[in-house]
């Protein structure tokens, strides 16, 4: 999740340096805002400003200044810790197989097996569920996966 000040900018400037954006950045950006545009940033060298990242789904939110970004970015990192950290654990595995693979029936097969029987084995999606029946809030344990 990306949290951006009003002045970040994004792109990938590494054709201009006679060179290209390795490591996965090509198919990232390819995947995020189609190729249309993933051409236009990677080939011509175009940054993107913080709000036409978030128009085009680069980032999750511009922050309301460039002071708030570090409390708006941990006011959304605490939403996430206040869940069960496996639940959080096996849902960002899921999300990371999905983006890397081709298949999302293969994605799901991979984190199913993975991570399935420890899930619903641990301590805290029997928390969660008990929580919930019992209309209050759950309590948390430190994950054992």
């Amino acid at each position: 999740m990306v949290v951006a000040s009003p002045t970040a900018t994004f792109g990938l400037p590494e054709a201009l340096r006679g060179i290209y954006a390795g490591a996965g950045g090509l198919p990232r950006l390819l995947r995020n805002v189609g190729l249309p545009l993933a051409s236009e940033i990677a080939m011509t060298g175009r940054f993107l400003s913080a709000n036409e990242a978030l128009k085009f789904n680069l980032v999750n939110k511009v922050s309301a200044s460039l002071g708030s970004v570090v409390d708006e970015a941990v006011q959304m990192a605490q939403k996430v810790a206040g869940i069960s950290p496996d639940a959080i654990i096996v849902t960002r595995a899921a999300l990371r197989e999905a983006w890397e693979n081709g298949s999302v029936e293969r994605a799901y097969q991979i984190s199913d097996e993975r991570w399935r029987d420890g899930l619903y084995a641990g301590e805290n999606s029997k928390e969660g569920l008990k929580a919930f029946k019992e209309k209050r809030e759950p309590k948390w344990v430190p994950s054992k996966l």
